[in-house]
């Protein structure tokens, strides 16, 4: 199969990977195959499948061409970057919508995705495959752990942090200065103002505990 250099190959192909596509193809980039499993049959973007990227054919194919882990789940998103890291494979990278604001003092890690209508702020720090999904605010110094959520419509006040593999839900408010621990949980809608140690889920205004992750 010819491949250019200019075209991207994604891990993953369902509901976040079509989000993925569309963001790739707002910068003039395209996405023309994709790694799973086992071959889809909805294909809305007309993907060429390439297999499961755990084979050494995708190993080597990987080392050679640009790829996006386009799967929702932060911990199979994790994995999967070990997974690519261990087979010295370095080709994994990071993708902005066109009409996403990002500061120019802001700092985003290989295999973020910053969706439409996003707004990073000056001095941000966004660690290694984070989701900043549509039109979330993430405000001055906030700092994003590797593999966080951060889901559409939430609002992070200045000089907040998240933890690895965190999830602050679809149009949640985090006050600033609060700090958010690992594998955290925040429901939809919650307002976060004190902070949350690893492994809470929380939800409500104010935020309140709802169970600890075992």
């Amino acid at each position: 199969m010819m491949f250019d250099k200019k075209n991207i190959c994604i891990i993953g192909y369902s509901g976040h990977a079509y989000v993925v596509c569309d963001i790739f193809a707002s910068t003039g980039k395209k996405i023309t195959a994709y790694y799973e499993e086992e071959e889809k049959i909805t294909n809305p973007f007309g993907l060429i499948y390439l297999g499961n990227e755990r084979t050494q054919a995708a190993i080597d194919f990987l080392k050679k061409h640009t790829c996006f882990i386009a799967i929702g789940n932060n911990r199979i998103r994790e994995n999967i970057y070990k997974f690519l890291s261990s087979n010295e494979i370095d080709t994994l990278t990071a993708i902005a919508h066109a009409n996403a604001s990002c500061s120019f003092s802001a700092k985003i890690g290989m295999g973020t995705m910053v969706s439409t209508k996003v707004a990073i702020n000056a001095l941000v720090k966004i660690g290694v495959g984070v989701i900043c999904n549509t039109g979330c605010i993430i405000e001055h110094e906030c700092q994003i752990n590797d593999f966080a959520h951060i889901a559409p419509g939430a609002v992070l006040a200045g000089n907040v942090t998240v933890g690895k593999r965190s999830f602050v839900g679809a149009n949640s408010v985090v006050k600033e200065g609060v700090k958010i621990g690992n594998d955290v949980v925040i429901g939809a809608g919650s307002v976060v103002i004190n902070d949350i140690p690893d492994g809470l889920t929380v939800v409500g205004n104010p935020a309140k505990l709802i169970n600890k992750v075992q």
